[in-house]
């Protein structure tokens, strides 16, 4: 199978590539536009593989994203470009909308051109996956019950409102069109390759550098934490096992405060790379900052639909999987310094906060 990956440069892209390629004989075109949060080191030792290919171009081009699907026929779409970071979102909304919205509109279209010219049975084949947030949903009550597919939307932050409107553009086109689709709807990820503004990695690198951690509030918010190989596994089985015009929703099962999940990770590093420094423990850095706009306070996902019908459940526990999240991020410290400094993306990481946003 020909799979055109959008976003493959990015975290859970460059992952899901990278799995793809190892565990598959399928053919990837991986369309990125390389970002500040696209890295093309993340996919180095795919450079010359025969069967992944790379093509930078912004899906907020149409001509240009017609022309591409034309070319390369893919067989299904994963759809996983996107703008994610909230308080980006809450910063500059306008690249939010354009990237989320106005550039999915295009992929979708130049895929249903794509579509309706196929045989019957390449038509009947042909998948559209769009890969989407719990943000969407809004936030939960410490004792309301997780997110579900049927759950209504109601997004807070110009970040979960953009993806929200993206998710009914892909319903729209198949309802309207007969486009066929699949939705999936995951929590946070976690994991190797996560760029450092985000609040894992932010974790770590605060750590090993002896600088503050900045905790927003006082580090109540609860999210439900995925690691990227789950994730990655559970795309790979909706877009091969999924019935079109379904949504699945990707969760760990792992709900943890943020303020627990910091101490967790700063508990690893004093094992694995204790502070050559200070005499003190990590989670003595750990700060409190003002709390963000409209900063929703759970998240939790059901993912019975996709366990029941499709027998997929997540593998990696927190403990196992932050382990060797942090030892990555030990291990490859080049990866990280590259991307500082300006020399992979062009943009250095600025000096906000840090984002519990997969």
């Amino acid at each position: 199978m020909r799979i055109l990956v959008t976003g493959g440069a990015g975290f859970i892209g460059s992952n899901l590539i990278s799995q793809l390629i190892a565990e598959t004989d399928h053919e990837i075109v991986n369309l990125d536009k390389l970002t500040y949060a696209g890295n093309p080191a993340s996919l180095s030792s795919l450079q010359d593989h025969p069967r992944y290919r790379f093509e930078k171009l912004d899906i907020c081009d149409a001509a240009v994203v017609n022309e591409l699907m034309m070319r390369v026929r893919p067989e299904a779409v994963m759809h996983l470009a996107a703008e994610s970071h909230v308080d980006r979102s809450i910063d500059g909304p306008g690249e939010f909308m354009q990237t989320n919205i106005l550039g999915t509109y295009h992929l979708l279209q130049a895929a249903l051109v794509h579509w309706q010219s196929l045989p019957s049975d390449k038509k009947e084949r042909f998948r559209f996956l769009h890969v989407s947030t719990d943000e969407v949903y809004g936030s939960l009550a410490p004792d309301d019950k997780a997110f579900s597919e049927t759950t209504g939307y109601d997004p807070h932050s110009p970040y979960g409102a953009s993806k929200a409107a993206s998710d009914h553009l892909v319903r729209a086109w198949g309802t309207t069109y007969g486009l066929p689709f699949l939705l999936t709807n995951c929590s946070n990820n976690y994991g190797p390759r996560q760029y450092p503004e985000k609040l894992i990695p932010t974790v770590i690198l605060r750590c090993l550098r002896n600088e503050p951690i900045p905790v927003y509030g006082k580090g109540e918010n609860i999210r439900d934490w995925l690691h990227v190989d789950d994730h990655c596994r559970a795309l790979r089985t909706v877009c091969d096992k999924g019935t079109p015009g379904r949504t699945y929703n990707i969760g760990g099962n792992c709900e943890l405060q943020n303020i627990d999940l910091v101490r967790a990770i700063c508990a690893i590093l004093d094992e694995l790379s204790p502070s050559q420094t200070t005499t003190k423990k990590y989670a003595d850095l750990i700060t409190y900052v003002t709390d963000r706009p409209g900063h929703d306070l759970r998240y939790a996902i059901d993912c019975s639909r996709i366990h029941d019908e499709l027998g997929w459940s997540p593998k990696a526990t927190l403990d196992s999987g932050m382990r060797e999240t942090v030892q990555w991020y030990l291990d490859n410290q080049a990866w990280v310094d590259q991307i500082e400094n300006g020399t992979i993306s062009g943009e250095r990481i600025g000096t906000g906060q840090p984002n519990e946003t997969s």
